[in-house]
């Protein structure tokens, strides 16, 4: 029995370090910086990479809920319709966690410089998942 529960203690130790990794931190940095750029260059399409590409894909903002890879696409397209309307964007990140396996949490502020609309800024929360081995955005809270 005792070796039973120091066994699955260290099973857990090991499932949490895993989840934790410096190359899961860096992935999911290097994403967004990514994104980041796609963004700069007026690239709505490319920024969209770090999004699930499925029915489930969950964006909420401002005006509600908005389910789906497509759906979130088209909405940044309306939104954002032209180069001086998305500004250049910034994000700052504030924490980066790993709840469960293969399951990442990150909160961060943005902020859009644009001359023509005004400034923007708010804070948003990432629920990354790691599917087929790449980590995934499957729910984005900006406001």
């Amino acid at each position: 029995m005792r070796n039973c529960v120091l066994t699955l203690f260290l099973l857990s130790l090991t499932t949490f370090v895993m989840a934790q990794s410096k190359a899961d931190r860096d992935e999911i940095y290097a994403i967004l910086k990514r994104q980041n750029g796609d963004w700069n260059r007026g690239d709505v399409k490319s920024f969209m990479k770090g999004y699930w590409e499925s029915d489930s894909l969950m964006f909420v903002g401002k005006p509600g809920v908005t389910y789906g890879y497509k759906k979130t696409y088209e909405n940044y397209l309306k939104r954002y319709p032209d180069r001086a309307s998305m500004g250049t964007l910034k994000f700052e990140f504030i924490n980066l966690s790993f709840p469960a396996k293969d399951v990442a949490f990150l909160v961060g502020k943005y902020s859009l410089k644009r001359p023509v609309k005004g400034d923007v800024s708010g804070h948003y929360t990432l629920l990354w998942k790691k599917l087929k081995g790449k980590w995934t955005i499957i729910c984005d809270h900006s406001s």
